[in-house]
Parts: C-alpha cells; structure tokens; sequence
C-alpha cells in the first residue's frame, strides 16, 4: 500500500484529494497547520477511516517534516499547502511569502535529505494558473514566460521556480502542476462560488467586483484530483503540467448561471441580488490555459461540465450548513483587498 503525504489537507483540494485517495485505498497522512482556512469538518467523513492519519505540522517547521517523513516513509508528497486568497495577499503579503516561498524551501529541503534513502518517492507540488498572469488571447502553455500580477501569484511563481532549481540542480524527483479555478465542496467562502452560495443561502447581496467582465477558467475539483493522481501515477519527473477544463466564463455569467441552479433547490430571499462592487487592485482580466500535454501524453480529461458542477457544489453547501459553523464569520462577510 502507497504511502501519501498531503500537505494543507484540511483545505479546500486537499481534502477533496484525500477523499479520493482513499477510496482508491491508498494510506494518506494529511498534514495541515489549521489556519483560518482549514476546516475539520471537510475531513469528517474519513476521520475514523484506518488508512488516515491527521497531523498539525506548519510547513515552515523543517524538523517536524523531517520527522514525518522519517516516519511515514512516504511513497508521494502532494505539497497543497499555500496561502490563496488574493486579497489577502493585498492586504498582507508577508504570510504569503513565509507560507508559499519559505514554505515550499522546508519541504525541498526535507525531500531532498529524504530522497537520498528513498529512490522510489516522488514531490507533486500544485500551483495556479495565475502565474501566468493577464492572458488576453489564447492559451498559456506550460513553456510560457510567467508574468504574476498579485502577490499571491508572485509567492507561487517563486515557488515553481524553486522546485524546478531543485529539480535541475538536485535531481530530485519532482514535478509541477498549474490548475486553473477550482469549484466544488469544501472550499472556503472567501472564494467567488462559495461566497455566492453563501450569500444566496443567508439572503444577501450577490458582490460582483468591477463590471463583472473579469474571465476564468473553471473547473470541477474532483476532476482536479483525478489529475493529480494520474501525474503522481504516469507523470514525467520535471515536468510541468497544465491542468485545465478549457471552459472560460465571466464572473457575471458564472453567477446568473449559479443563481438559475440555485432556484430549482431554494427560493432565494428578496435581497438576493447582483451588486458590483469596487474592484480589486491589479484585477487580471482573464486566465487561460492550454491542457493538451495532460490530455495527450497522460489521457486524462475533465469530466465534469460546468453546471453539473455547480449543481453538485450548492447542493453540498446546501446539505452541510454546519460547515460554516467551524469558520469565523467575518473571514465569510468582510471585504478585504481594498487598497487603503
């Protein structure tokens, strides 16, 4: 039985990830340090499976990785672990720096002692497609120049770039994945989707930044995870992989899209309505990204279209109601990543 390491499994992929891994009966240890993000209630359906392992370890604490691994003997390190949330980024870029950079240095180093015993492990570290930056026209392929705009994105270039030195110069076994928007269960209501649910849930305005015009690429998180199992399975050590649904909507659409799922469940209260709202600084407009690498040479495909996705996401929310009960309200209310 594979031995898994996944970091930030408390979070939004990390735990939709650990889901999957273990009904594929692989043995999982989700190492999280329980920020405001992390939520037990994502991993209470496997809190008592014997193939999951929970352990509070803050990424930036190189000696406790170093034990873990010692310990666990894993067989794959999922690094998820990252702060993601731009706006918080806006207003506080230092924990992005010491999480995203910092962060990804420890395990680096921990893998690399690591690897030296152990020939067969292998590092999937999940990145963004935001690193590619304002993609006004077509694609961003995985050999592109990156370009962040936030320092969100920033803290994950510079942590694909020191995977790749540590590739390059080490030859650890690693590879990297950018992802575009992920949506589905268990993501935190800072996020667009979620905090529409939210709102349509507790009878509040729908805030939509700017003219709403702002495009993304989504897709559904399980077929997310399925990618990053088919990489840690069939995946080429130092490469990169572009995971994507090939699927770009704007925000305003993504919400009347939401809104029409929403009202064949709920009857939506009567301040239940779009309102535009100042934008973000340094907005990017649209991200894309071009998927056929991960298509053609490991044939993996999305298979989850944007509705049916939707449909699986506000029904989650809607049946777990108790999910909000473990976050602190205002992370879910406030509006942050204003510049003062």
């Amino acid at each position: 039985m594979h031995n898994i390491l996944v970091t930030g499994g408390l979070g939004f992929i990390g735990s939709n990830l650990i889901k999957i891994l273990l009904s594929k009966k692989y043995k999982v240890i989700n190492i999280d340090k329980v920020s405001y993000s992390s939520n037990f209630y994502n991993t209470k359906p496997f809190l008592n499976n014997k193939n999951y392992k929970f352990i509070k370890c803050d990424i930036r604490n190189k000696n406790k990785i170093d034990k873990i691994f010692k310990q666990f003997k894993p067989n794959c390190i999922f690094n998820l672990a990252a702060e993601t949330h731009v706006d918080r980024s806006i207003d506080g870029p230092k924990n992005f720096i010491n999480s995203n950079i910092i962060g990804t240095f420890n395990i680096l180093e921990s893998f690399k002692k690591y690897y030296l015993n152990n020939k067969k492990t292998r590092l999937i570290h999940i990145s963004t497609d935001e690193v590619y930056g304002d993609v006004l026209k077509g694609r961003s392929k995985e050999k592109d120049a990156y370009s962040p705009s936030s320092p969100y994105s920033a803290s994950k270039a510079s942590s694909d770039h020191l995977v790749y030195s540590y590739i390059r110069t080490f030859k650890i076994p690693a590879i990297v994945t950018n992802c575009s928007n992920n949506y589905g269960p268990r993501q935190h209501p800072e996020k667009l989707i979620p905090k529409l649910i939210y709102n349509i849930l507790n009878n509040k305005s729908l805030p939509i930044y700017g003219n709403g015009t702002n495009s993304r690429e989504w897709i559904f998180v399980d077929d997310h995870c399925d990618a990053l199992i088919k990489v840690y399975n069939k995946g080429k050590i130092g490469e990169f992989y572009n995971i994507g649904s090939n699927y770009n909507i704007n925000n305003l659409q993504v919400t009347k899209k939401l809104l029409s799922v929403a009202k064949k469940i709920v009857q939506p209260g009567k301040k239940v309505k779009i309102k535009f709202v100042k934008d973000r600084p340094g907005h990017d407009m649209r991200y894309a990204i071009n998927s056929n690498k991960i298509k053609n040479k490991l044939k993996w495909k999305p298979k989850i279209n944007f509705i049916k996705g939707l449909e699986k996401t506000f029904l989650w929310y809607f049946k777990n109601q108790k999910y909000y009960s473990n976050l602190n309200k205002k992370d879910i209310t406030r509006r942050i990543g204003v510049k003062k």
